[in-house]
């Protein structure tokens, strides 16, 4: 009975736990793994949604403001020598609406909000979208980590392809005219996602471009001709 007893009492042999540190050491290395590569994940879907925020914010913005373009004046309200490709001045004479009045009072500009300018800046080895208020709060920033801002102008309505990871639409429908002469805008602005981890490993998000669009009819665009 107590050689039964003794051999019960025994615990487990130095083999036995060598091999239960290893099952448990490779379980917790998986369930690390997997940690790491959910955390990698929801950090870029949490940037991605930041970004992504931020463009379409600044899009609203911009379109709301640009509509009114041109408004109680004689042209379409782009001031042509300070816009291109990627940059946008506007005018617009909100506050004095008078028809009555003269061409030349109609057409300038004396109040805050009505002389803006979007533009894209490089500051810290990153790219922000900033609106200029000339007569009144001087410069804001609209959105941070912008990869680019496209300005297209037409005289008409278009259609146009906005390509996948692309940063500018392509195939319009109609000829870029002069922002002078522009009736119909079309806003095209880019963010790029940086790669997240090394390729091959666990958790690895690859660099992601997303194109985001806005269309806008200039106030004084005769609508029905399209």
């Amino acid at each position: 009975m107590s050689s039964l007893n003794k051999n019960a009492s025994r615990g487990f042999s130095l083999l036995e736990l060598l091999i239960a540190m290893v099952i448990t050491m490779a379980l917790m290395t998986a369930a690390s793994t997997l940690l790491a590569q959910a955390l990698r994940v929801r950090s870029r879907e949490n940037q991605k949604s930041d970004a992504l925020a931020d463009a379409q914010r600044a899009l609203n913005i911009m379109s709301r403001e640009i509509a009114n373009t041109g408004f109680n004046m004689n042209n379409n309200g782009i001031v042509a020598s300070d816009s291109g490709l990627n940059r946008l001045r506007i005018r617009s004479n909100l506050d004095r609406y008078d028809t009555s009045a003269s061409l030349t009072l109609r057409n300038s500009i004396m109040t805050e909000g009505e002389d803006i300018t979007y533009f894209i800046n490089e500051a810290d080895n990153t790219k922000y979208l900033a609106r200029h208020d000339r007569f009144g709060n001087g410069s804001t920033v609209l959105a941070n980590r912008i990869d680019s801002m496209n300005i297209h102008y037409f005289d008409q309505k278009v259609t146009y392809t906005a390509p996948a990871k692309g940063t500018d639409i392509t195939g319009a429908s109609a000829t870029e005219v002069l922002p002078g002469s522009a009736k119909y805008i079309v806003i095209a602005i880019s963010v790029t996602l940086d790669e997240v981890g090394t390729k091959g490993s666990p958790g690895y998000q690859p660099q992601y471009t997303v194109l985001l669009c806005s269309d806008v009819t200039l106030r004084n665009a005769d609508l029905w001709i399209y």
